[in-house]
């Protein structure tokens, strides 16, 4: 049976990435087939999907900055855009009940609250997939949309706590020991070096976080969301989360079958969860309203408001509660599952062309921001500097410290994560905070006297979009980037990059131009060519 799950998910995610959707719809829509068919879910697949929610948040929190939760943006806008959206859909939804409408007939003003406040969540796993897949975990918009997503999941625990009667025994206090327990972890982790015991200790931490929460009362998810949150200052964590990259990924497709296979739905709950995700743009304005109220800049609000606008795969476990404990109908279950997955479609095809609707949108929704600045929206200058390089990655971090010796302060490294900005500053290096994806910045950053700006990024889309706003910004200087595949040489090139760099030619040409210099210097090369 699990061969034929791996061929539909293999073959719904090819088919959605041939048509230029994110595979994970193709998952979704290989569970639903593998339901229509027969197939119902197991102990392995749910394993397997529990499995990748819980390194899904292990890696979140390998990139949290606890600090980063306990500002106004985050905590107070979370808690808020929920309070005003469970008043608002509770209305709409026991408004319905009284047009006779199928399935919500009969409908209480309780169940309306529990239907409104399972729908308020945002999916951890579509946000996290699509900000990973589009280089943005570490901009501002990410970070606050993070942010967000690890408060819901605080409120997930409470409801957990109230509604289901799980009450964390008095050994959860003991947790607050673990916050001295990080040398230890840390001396592991150092000990684990950079082979296969790495993902290996990743593997344990994430699962004995979940464990260890989840035996004194707490949601086990919440344990391995903190303990990466513990382990994320070490100078590994980086690496520690790539090595776990293809293990989540995989899992996750386990998790996004499982939906489809909790029960086959029919036309009118397809309907009647269409009608839900209508709520989807509501949601989104409610984001946007409540982040400009905390004075972020238009764009930011924009960005985060868009990626949290879909339901979450919570509202699941809401619903299921709810179903086992007598408040809602079975049914509701079904709609729910359907709302999730459209939900996913929704925010994946919006936010392929999010940075493109806010350059046309930007003049409107400006009229909204406010004139005071947050420390940081401030924009920082490259004073002095001609050639700006862009992404200070291991690869940006390789052409700094090559370029560094001939053009000196005429070199300014840009990065988006400002932790890794601080630390190059440390190391003496002019690096300053900025999203080479934001709009606004290059609206506010002098470039007069910048004449080459290199785009050292992994992602090819990111690359693309940075030098069309180049160059609706008027920037009139050189623009040069790298790439790993022919195809991707010949995109960049069409978006109006001056030069692209293959990344695996020209590390091929450069070998081979060193090893030459090596030989010459040892008086080989010359006599090897005189030979006859």
């Amino acid at each position: 049976m699990e061969i034929v799950w791996l061929l539909f998910a293999f073959v719904g995610g090819l088919s959605m990435k041939q048509l230029g959707l994110p595979p994970l719809i193709g998952f979704l829509a290989a569970g639903f087939l593998l339901n229509y068919f027969g197939f119902e879910s197991s102990d392995n697949l749910q394993s397997l999907a529990d499995l990748g929610i819980t390194l899904m948040l292990f890696t979140i929190g390998l990139k949290l900055n606890i600090r980063d939760l306990l500002k106004p943006e985050v905590w107070v806008t979370s808690a808020q855009h929920m309070l005003i959206w469970v008043l608002l859909v509770t209305g709409i939804v026991f408004a319905l009940s009284y047009l006779g409408l199928s399935y919500f007939a009969d409908m209480t003003l309780q169940q309306a609250a529990l239907l409104a406040f399972a729908l308020s969540f945002s999916s951890t796993v579509c946000v996290v997939k699509i900000l990973e897949e589009s280089g943005e975990m570490k901009t501002r918009h990410g970070k606050i949309a993070i942010g967000v997503l690890v408060m819901q999941d605080i409120f997930a625990v409470l409801f957990l706590v109230f509604a289901a009667g799980k009450t964390p025994t008095l050994w959860a206090f003991a947790l607050f020991a673990l916050w001295f327990a990080r040398p230890i972890l840390y001396r592991i982790i150092n000990s684990a070096g950079h082979g296969e015991l790495l993902p290996l200790t990743g593997f344990l931490c994430a699962l004995g976080g979940y464990y260890l929460f989840d035996l004194v009362g707490v949601k086990g998810d919440l344990g391995a969301l903190i303990l990466g949150m513990l382990i994320a200052p070490h100078v590994k964590a980086a690496e520690l989360s790539k090595s776990l990259l293809s293990f989540k990924d995989l899992f996750l497709v386990g998790f996004f079958l499982s939906i489809g296979l909790i029960a086959l739905p029919n036309l009118e709950m397809a309907i009647i969860a269409l009608l839900l995700c209508l709520l989807v743009p509501l949601k989104f304005l409610l984001f946007f309203a409540t982040f400009v109220q905390f004075k972020l800049r238009a764009r930011t609000a924009y960005l985060s408001g868009l990626v949290l606008s879909n339901f979450s795969e919570f509202g699941l476990i809401v619903a299921a509660l709810a179903v086992s404990s007598g408040w809602l109908s079975p049914q509701w279950l079904v709609i729910v599952a359907l709302s999730v997955s459209f939900s996913f479609v929704f925010t994946s095809l919006r936010y392929k062309t999010a940075h493109s609707q806010y350059l046309k949108l930007k003049d409107l929704l400006r009229q909204y921001e406010s004139n005071v600045r947050l420390k940081e929206d401030i924009y920082q200058q490259p004073d002095g500097a001609s050639v700006l390089l862009i992404g200070m990655g291991r690869v940006g971090r390789g052409a700094f410290g090559a370029l560094l010796p001939s053009l000196g302060d005429e070199l300014c490294g840009v990065d988006a994560d400002p932790q890794r900005v601080r630390k190059l500053q440390e190391d003496g290096l002019k690096v300053i905070v900025g999203d080479g994806e934001d709009a606004d910045m290059w609206e506010n950053v002098d470039t007069t006297n910048v004449k080459l700006i290199l785009l050292a990024l992994p992602s090819i889309e990111d690359t693309a979009h940075i030098t069309q706003q180049l160059r609706v910004a008027q920037y009139q200087g050189k623009i040069a980037a790298i790439a790993r595949y022919d195809d991707e040489v010949e995109k960049l090139t069409a978006t109006g990059t001056d030069y692209v760099f293959n990344m695996f030619t020209e590390a091929g040409a450069g070998l081979a131009e060193e090893s030459l210099r090596m030989l010459s210097a040892e008086g080989e090369y010359e006599a090897a060519t005189s030979r006859p």
